[in-house]
């Protein structure tokens, strides 16, 4: 597929097949998203994937934590408030997803349901962890978020499906114990990664862009 095909249908999958990905496609996706730009070259990115019983016994650790209401502790805050235009696009996509499959993201349940899904990395069967050092300024986290459009851009050229989670690193410092990462880096990005599966329901839900007009301004 080309460039273009590939942002365009690019899209966030929380339903797998159980089988893994051949380390081998796994490392040419990698090798594919270390071409990211970054300020003066700096590559200010770390990656760690875990597969079979160790990210299984990170799930636990997570779930575990979350259902002793153990308070989390990312490195990155969660946003509490939004801009009025981007509490809109929120707004609309629980409207959206309300409507198309009866799951109300606001309801608390749901949430719940939601976050334990997030730590089992939707049964996916490798998850991603993206970090980098804790003394670098704002605009190197800018550039992993780079790094991480390349990932997904590059897993999907090859039919490898993802979802970038935000959830995943509630428990940055737990997180941090168990894969040995050194107290001076910062949790950015939890990630699952592995071969969809077209029939579960989690995959059916496609989200809405706004129109350009919205966000562009043409000055001449």
């Amino acid at each position: 597929m080309d460039a273009i095909e590939c942002i365009r249908t690019r899209r966030s999958i929380r339903g797998f097949k159980p089988q893994p990905v051949p380390k081998e496609i796994l490392h040419e996706i990698l090798e594919t998203a270390v071409w990211s730009p970054s300020y003066k070259n700096s590559q200010p990115w770390e990656v760690i994937i875990l597969s079979g019983r160790k990210k299984e016994e990170l799930s636990d650790m997570l779930v575990g934590l979350f259902e002793k209401g153990t308070p989390t502790c990312p490195d990155i805050p969660e946003p509490t408030v939004w801009p009025e235009a981007e509490n809109a696009r929120i707004a609309d996509l629980y409207r959206r997803r309300a409507e198309a499959s009866g799951i109300r993201l606001d309801d608390p349940e749901l949430l719940k349901k939601a976050k334990i899904a997030n730590f089992r990395f939707y049964r996916a069967p490798h998850a991603v962890y993206l970090f980098q050092d804790a003394s670098l300024t704002p605009w190197s986290l800018f550039d992993l978020g780079l790094f991480a459009q390349s990932l997904m851009l590059s897993a999907h050229a090859r039919g490898i499906g993802t979802v970038p989670q935000a959830f995943a690193t509630d428990y940055a410092q737990d997180v941090k114990r168990f894969l040995y990462i050194p107290e001076t880096k910062r949790l950015i990005l939890g990630m699952s990664i592995g071969y969809a599966d077209p029939g579960s329901p989690a995959n059916a839900f496609r989200t809405h862009r706004v129109d350009i007009s919205e966000i562009v301004k043409w000055v001449e």
